[in-house]
């Protein structure tokens, strides 16, 4: 195992969770948390996919399948804003149905033909650094740098803009910034839509550059959910979010090729030989994701942490309190 091939591919893997996890921290931030991530990423992979099939433009499937998963959010927004219904549950049934949609019009899509992938570079003059170049800059797909883009520029949007501030504002006193003239349920609907855009192109990622060329119900592979859970391990801070989808890829690629050879450092390897030990070692990215949930739904370890203080909760106007 050449741990420089493992962090390549981990970043590449990782690319998929930062888009993700990128959206549902702008939703949260908003004060909506959207558990519709994997159903989202799944119809944008679909999507994706299946115009990139039918255009031979992966491009247009990628603005395509950002479109879909943006306006299936829309369905969020509208019940937990508009209807004030609880989060957690339209947020599951958002899942349900972005993922029932995506198998329906998405069946067969594996066998339809050849399907144009996104491009990959090796960026001149920085892939020649020592260890950061070949896992940073060699070969490595374009939307992969433009994750590299992503994260400074989120962090920098959330903390240095006036949009920034009207977010943060809307996601932590409602009530406050109402009063300030800002339309909270305007904004919650934009951030919302911004979130399912982002799990779209995580999404697109996967089928046309990740892992191209084929389409699935295992197509996320439940990444969906660790985004989630990576939004409470970041604190929703953009920068922790970037290091925890980064490590979390080097993971998923390191628990793949263990379980390989049959020697490693000249012993014997117990990840081949037993079958039920790889499938602990896959599930432990879940049993993380599982164990952050929990902490994070409880509410003084949410304060903690720095959640936002109207994260879940719906904002009726001349209420009390948030």
């Amino acid at each position: 195992m050449d741990p420089i091939i493992i962090l390549q591919a981990g970043v590449a893997s990782g690319t998929v969770l930062l888009f993700a996890t990128i959206g549902e921290l702008f939703a949260e931030r908003s004060g909506v948390m959207n558990l519709g991530v994997e159903g989202m990423m799944l119809i944008g992979a679909m999507s994706a996919f299946s115009v990139a099939i039918a255009t031979s433009n992966p491009w247009l499937g990628v603005l395509v399948a950002m479109l879909v998963a943006g306006l299936l959010s829309q369905v969020h927004a509208v019940i937990t804003i508009q209807f004030q219904a609880d989060q957690v549950v339209s947020g599951l049934a958002l899942t349900f149905l972005g993922t029932g949609l995506s198998l329906v019009f998405g069946e067969g899509l594996s066998a339809a033909g050849a399907v144009s992938l996104l491009p990959s570079y090796t960026i001149p003059g920085l892939s020649v650094l020592p260890i950061l170049g070949p896992i940073l800059f060699t070969n490595q797909n374009i939307l992969v740098y433009l994750g590299f883009l992503t994260i400074p520029l989120t962090w920098y949007y959330i903390n240095r803009t006036r949009q920034g501030m009207h977010l943060r504002a809307v996601g932590e006193f409602p009530a406050a910034a109402d009063a300030l003239g800002i339309n909270v349920a305007r904004l919650r609907y934009i951030y919302v839509f911004v979130g399912g855009l982002f799990a779209g192109l995580s999404g697109a990622a996967i089928s046309l550059a990740i892992s191209p060329g084929w389409f699935s119900q295992l197509t996320t592979s439940g990444q969906g959910w660790i985004a989630i859970g990576l939004v409470i391990f970041a604190q929703w801070n953009p920068i922790r979010a970037a290091v925890g989808s980064y490590a979390f890829g080097a993971l998923r690629r390191l628990i793949f090729d263990i379980q390989g050879p049959t020697k490693i450092l000249g012993l014997r390897n117990p990840f081949f030989y037993n079958s039920y030990l790889g499938f602990f070692l896959q599930m432990l990215p879940f049993a993380f994701t599982i164990i952050v949930l929990v902490i994070g739904s409880r509410e003084a370890m949410r304060k903690r942490i720095g959640a936002p203080a109207a994260l879940g909760l719906p904002y009726i106007r001349g209420e009390r309190g948030l």
